[in-house]
């Protein structure tokens, strides 16, 4: 796979097969480092994705009624696909901005959703009920909710498209995939080109480039049974108020303002490593990413000076060309958020300790104390390689401070005392939560998703697929001849 196919140049991929756009708009894709520009995507309009719908329809009731070792199959020669993928690597490392070592990981999470959601197409589907009438046959059963609009960000498009993908195939789903205009290719055409190497049914999966009008009517469109869409809180409500109108099924996986607890038994320089790779991995560009230190005040001064090296140590520039260990903010506007929530942060008494400059769209890895927990630093997501630390006297107040958010995604706790560390986690009000690790963890297997801002829905990964992209419906089958009164 080159990093820009030919057959992707200004295309959609729709009915099986690369096509230009109805209206013939593209996207132009940018390297994140240096600007230069990659390709051409398509960008998709209201007409596009009608007829998109329109070829899902019909598919989707074939490809649900095929053999699932047949459904399973397809998925298993898209992640051989994947794996042999010649160029993917360096695309997202262009088109994202991440480091190599990133992209690694999103191509073997990504397999691992395609190898995971393969084995869930052979799961009971059904479990038989008793019943009180005599000659009845009572059964639950799954049944796919049929077409599946996804709506996926730029931070892990690879993955985060797979996550949702795979499973809904796997169970007899049509899916339409809307990447963001940020990633259309690693995050859209790319996957296309796996499947269609796979030999993928017309129409069972689709990719529609484009901006919010696609999403929107996606959202909005009759014959789309489920959205899952995967980005902000903001966006999410919009979302949920529409789909909500529509006795809509979606699924909402959203912001995070995650809390690292460091208790006073913390190994320091443990804990500030596990600090360091949960705020500034990825430019700090993911929903999982640690937001807010709070840490003992019996390991404060150690655990901040730690941190503090750990930032400044850390190379910033175009990984491909630097060997960097973290690459450009995604783009101008993000990059203007983080300086605005770290100036207004500044003015209301915070100290930076480190980083806080940038050159270019390069940010360098920054530590903040004395943050006014009123402000949006403090309270909001970051997205920026930005690491506020406050600083707490015991337990009780940590958890207090780390509960004190409308968020509810991911928490880490890190103590020498695996027991009281425990204890403490789980107290925490969040939907995942780690003793002594990172908060950025993801597993194929593990139900993935967040509560309050954090998401609504479900959850991703495992057996809580099985819940999010099927249907229950409740069959009996009777033999004997029934009475009623008329």
């Amino acid at each position: 796979m080159a990093q820009h196919e030919p057959s992707w140049t200004r295309a959609l991929y729709v009915d099986g097969e690369f096509r230009p756009p109805a209206a013939g708009a593209t996207l132009d894709v940018r390297d994140k480092s240096s600007g230069a520009l990659l390709g051409e995507a398509g960008s998709a309009d209201v007409a596009d994705v009608d007829a998109a719908v329109a070829s899902s329809l019909t598919a989707q009731r074939a490809w649900a009624a095929r053999p699932h070792a047949e459904r399973a199959a397809v998925l298993r020669r898209v992640a051989t696909a994947l794996e042999q993928a010649d160029g993917l690597r360096e695309l997202i490392v262009r088109e994202t901005g991440s480091i190599a070592g990133k992209a690694d990981y999103e191509i073997a999470s990504a397999v691992g959703e395609l190898t995971e959601a393969a084995a869930l197409a052979s799961r009971p589907v059904g479990e038989v009920l008793r019943t009180g009438h005599p000659g009845r046959f009572s059964v639950s059963e799954r049944v796919p909710v049929g077409l599946v609009a996804a709506i996926t960000p730029w931070n892990f498009p690879l993955v985060l498209g797979m996550r949702v993908i795979a499973p809904a195939l796997a169970l007899g789903n049509a899916v339409l995939l809307k990447p963001s205009p940020e990633t259309p290719l690693s995050g859209g055409l790319a996957i296309a080109e796996l499947f269609a190497r796979a030999g993928a049914p017309a129409g069972v999966f689709q990719v529609l480039p484009g901006g919010e009008r696609v999403g929107r009517r996606l959202v909005e469109h009759p014959d789309v049974a489920m959205v899952h869409f995967t980005g902000s809180t903001a966006v999410g409500r919009e979302i949920a108020a529409t789909a909500g109108s529509l006795l809509k099924k979606t699924s909402l996986e959203l912001g995070g303002n995650n809390a690292l607890v460091v208790l006073a038994d913390a190994d320091v320089d443990q804990a500030a490593m596990i600090g360091a790779w949960s705020s500034f991995h990825y430019q700090g560009q993911t929903c999982i990413s640690a937001g807010r230190h709070i840490v003992d005040r019996a390991v404060a001064d150690a655990y901040l000076d730690n941190l503090v090296g750990r930032a400044a140590a850390v190379t910033v520039g175009d990984p491909l060309r630097d060997g960097a260990g973290l690459g450009p903010i995604i783009n101008d506007a993000q990059l203007a958020r983080a300086r605005r929530l770290l100036d207004d942060a500044v003015a209301g008494g915070a100290r930076v300790l480190t980083g806080g400059t940038a050159e270019g769209r390069f940010f360098r890895p920054t530590v903040v104390v004395d943050v006014d927990p009123s402000c949006a630093l403090w309270t909001e997501e970051i997205f920026a390689p930005i690491a506020p630390v406050a600083v707490v006297d015991g337990a009780d107040e940590a958890v207090a401070l780390a509960n004190d958010t409308r968020y509810g995604l991911v928490s880490s706790v890190v103590g020498r005392d695996v027991h009281r560390a425990t204890e403490v986690a789980r107290r925490l009000d969040c939907a995942m939560v780690h003793v002594n690790d990172a908060t950025p963890q993801d597993e194929p297997l593990a139900p993935f998703g967040g509560t309050g801002a954090s998401g609504l829905g479900g959850r991703a990964g495992g057996d809580a697929n099985l819940e999010e992209y099927t249907e229950r419906r409740w069959r009996t089958v009777t033999g004997a001849p029934v009475h009623y009164p008329y």
